[in-house]
């Protein structure tokens, strides 16, 4: 064996490569940006950041917050890269997308037992050990590789972006900051909407032209529906989801708006902000248009219009094993979003597992799994133990912890039970690594 080859290097190929090679192990990293790009992303850097700009909550009493200590203890690449690349979003980690993924390319490239290949890896080496951690996005040449491989189509759902907007066009007379029931700081703008002015969007939104050739019926993965079709499921929707306006009085002596939509810092100077749950696939000319019926967005300039595309994962718990290894060839793993796991931590954490398991079977070990109470090893024992016939996208979780042994009522005093008990797991997996 000469090296492992990681085929994608997004989240979970970068995560994977770096654990190998801080060990010795040397890595080809296949990744066939940006001389062969994709309908989402915009540059060649590794671990470029296409839906959002937020790795979500970093409380530790959280799903997503739990992840990220869990991911800290395994030794984490992206999470270091996310420090340094930060931007304000209350208790959320939020980054500058650009400076993130220049971060992550910066130490993967100087790396001397990492070898990148500007390549497109139309199909499986099929010699020594290997990584696929290509992402929603896999190319078709080796999706139908896999496909001949397996002997079944993949599965694929519809996902959709947001639209970003520069921040010196918006109307400050009618935005303002705040957090969500004052979580954090004040790092989120918000444009307060009146009845009449929601009525009037909701009806330009319902009524809006959507890109030629998309289904009202494709299958989204639910986090990331298209606003337009999240409001075709009634008026109210919209404002008991992303536009509700709970939390979020501008001064508390002051009546609750009828909605409110949110704006979240997406770069490290603060010029660029992207709406939050406005993942569309409504034409450009249409963002334009109904967008800006949004106050404080009347004269908005967009630096990135929402748009849509497909996103690829397989069957993983017909063809994987908890430990990410594919059951027709123990030498290839799979990590990332073509798992069936949904999120950039998500994705990120199971690039960790795939790049601890690779090391040990390179060293002629016994790969494993994190334990079914960390959010890691729930993640797994779900996305390879699913009725495989009603198989979609997960993201992380309480509810797919196993059961304390105490019933706590509280909810809060639960979750933090949780999150104790699955991190005195993880260090203790950690040891035996």
């Amino acid at each position: 064996m000469n090296a492992v080859d990681i085929l994608g290097g997004g989240l979970a190929g970068c995560e994977a490569a770096y654990y190998l090679a801080r060990r010795g192990i040397p890595v080809r990293l296949w990744e066939m940006r940006p001389y062969k790009n994709t309908p989402a992303h915009q540059s060649g850097d590794l671990a470029e950041l296409v839906c959002s700009n937020s790795l979500k909550s970093e409380l530790a009493n959280t799903a997503q917050g739990l992840l990220k200590q869990e991911m800290q203890v395994l030794g984490s690449l992206l999470l270091k890269c996310a420090a340094e690349t930060r931007v304000p979003a209350g208790s959320a980690l939020a980054v500058d997308r650009k400076q993130f993924a220049r971060a992550v390319t910066a130490i993967i490239s100087r790396d001397p037992n990492i070898t990148i290949i500007r390549e497109e890896a139309k199909a499986l080496p099929g010699t020594g050990v290997t990584i696929v951690a290509t992402g929603p996005l896999t190319s078709d040449a080796l999706s139908q590789d896999l496909q001949r491989l397996n002997g079944e189509d993949s599965l694929h759902f519809f996902d959709a972006i947001a639209p970003s907007v520069l921040a010196e066009s918006l109307d400050y007379h009618i935005i303002y900051r705040a957090s969500r029931y004052g979580k954090g700081t004040a790092d989120y703008l918000n444009c307060p909407m009146s009845q009449a002015e929601y009525e009037r969007f909701y009806e330009e939104l319902l009524n809006a032209d959507i890109k030629e050739g998309h289904s009202i019926d494709l299958p989204f993965f639910q986090a990331c529906m298209p606003v337009e079709v999240l409001a075709r499921s009634g008026p109210d929707t919209m404002r008991f989801g992303p536009l509700r306006p709970v939390g979020l009085e501008e001064e508390p002596h002051l009546a609750r708006p009828y909605a409110v939509v949110q704006l979240r810092q997406e770069d490290i100077a603060g010029r660029i902000y992207g709406l939050v749950g406005f993942q569309t696939r409504l034409r450009w000319g249409e963002q334009d248009r109904v967008f800006r019926l949004i106050p404080g967005l009347e004269n908005a300039e967009f630096v990135r219009y929402g748009s849509i595309h497909r996103n690829t994962f397989i069957n993983s718990p017909r063809l994987l094993l908890p430990t990410l290894q594919w059951h027709r060839d123990l030498r290839v793993f799979f990590a990332g979003q073509i798992t069936g796991v949904e999120g950039y931590m998500e994705s990120a954490a199971t690039g960790l597992i795939a790049g601890i398991n690779a090391y040990r079977y390179w060293h002629g070990q016994e790969p494993v799994a994190p334990p079914p109470t960390t959010m890691s090893g729930a993640l797994l024992r779900f996305i390879t133990g699913a009725r495989d016939g009603h198989f979609q996208p997960i993201n992380a979780n309480f509810g797919l912890l196993p059961t304390l042994e105490a019933n706590i009522k509280d909810k809060r005093k639960r979750y933090q039970a949780y999150a104790e008990r699955a991190l005195h797991d993880m260090n203790k997996f950690s040891e035996l690594l």
